[in-house]
């Protein structure tokens, strides 16, 4: 099964290898790797997707805190995140087939961003499935050539209920 793991880790040199050393040493196979700096650039955002058994789910994320660089290791695989991807697909496409491949391209709100007489490269962004569908799709137009990051995710907001304000009418005054 994949676990989506989202990390927190201080931007110095070996923290990636130690992450990585974590994961290979037991024997998990990383599907994808994506790291940048954050707002602070003394800190680096990681999102990982590994294959991981469920049961070794909660030792993976405890084994991985406890690392030296690691500020903070969260498991997002079944809580609500937001998870995207990022794809540039270049798709060589007859001159007949090229209005149709934009029209189709569209709907998925893939952007052409480079154009050659013979090929289209489009950049696309939204969840594995999205992308996976839309490169199906292009697979009909004639040969790709592909880029793809791997998940960057985010835990999407708590809803705290926070009590709403209230104004009584003597609070708010009329001109």
């Amino acid at each position: 099964m994949s676990q989506l793991i989202s990390l927190l880790v201080e931007n110095k040199p070996g923290a990636l290898m130690r992450v990585a050393g974590v994961l290979t040493s037991r024997g998990y196979n990383i599907e994808s790797l994506t790291v940048a700096k954050t707002l602070d650039p003394t800190l680096s955002s990681m999102t990982i997707v590994a294959t991981v058994a469920e049961q070794g789910r909660e030792l993976l994320i405890k084994q991985i805190s406890r690392l030296v660089n690691v500020i903070k290791a969260v498991d997002l695989t079944d809580s609500q995140a937001v998870r995207r991807e990022l794809a540039l697909i270049k798709v060589d496409v007859e001159e007949d087939k090229r209005a149709s491949l934009l029209k189709e391209a569209d709907i998925f709100r893939a952007r052409v961003v480079d154009a050659s007489p013979t090929s289209y490269t489009l950049e696309v962004t939204g969840s594995p499935e999205k992308l996976n569908a839309l490169i199906s799709l292009l697979r009909s137009y004639g040969d790709l050539e592909m880029v793809r990051s791997g998940a960057m995710a985010m835990a999407r907001a708590k809803h705290n209920k926070l009590p709403v304000p209230r104004f009584s009418e003597s609070a708010i005054s009329e001109p």
